[in-house]
């Protein structure tokens, strides 16, 4: 019995289609669905504090319209959703939220965004697979 769902969104088109495996889920168990995403912006050499306060703001404008999104692919299935952006490496926070807020699900999309191939199924969804406390659907 799913209770409560976790979908990872980085607002990638594996992420949509993970989004709505996900909603679909919730719907049909009536679970909890809430969606992740995790804010890994930061220049890893800013040259002024002004660069840095820039790409967070970039970063929180990019997640605010993927949570709009988000929230209204759930509304027009009838199913709550709730959001949490969080910063960290993807990974690591997924596994830990997941864990500290007991989900029976975590769902993935198969391909961020990264278009390299050895990156396709040896990044973050890998990880969650081995790393996750509860299940893992790797949506394709």
């Amino acid at each position: 019995m799913l209770r409560k769902i976790l979908v990872a969104n980085d607002g990638s088109d594996g992420a949509k289609k993970a989004l709505h495996v996900a909603v679909d889920l919730a719907r049909l168990y009536d679970a909890e669905l809430h969606q992740i995403s995790v804010e890994e912006h930061l220049p890893h050499y800013a040259a002024t504090v002004g660069e840095v306060v820039e790409t967070k703001q970039e970063a929180a404008d990019y997640f605010h319209k993927v949570i709009g999104e988000a929230e209204m692919t759930a509304k027009a299935h009838d199913v709550s959703l709730r959001a949490h952006v969080l910063p960290g490496h993807r990974v690591e926070t997924i596994v830990t939220f997941a864990k500290d807020h007991g989900f029976d699900l975590v769902v993935v999309g198969f391909m961020g965004h990264s278009k390299v191939f050895g990156r396709i199924w040896g990044s973050t969804s890998q990880n969650l697979a081995k790393l996750s406390p509860c299940t893992v659907l790797v949506v394709k």
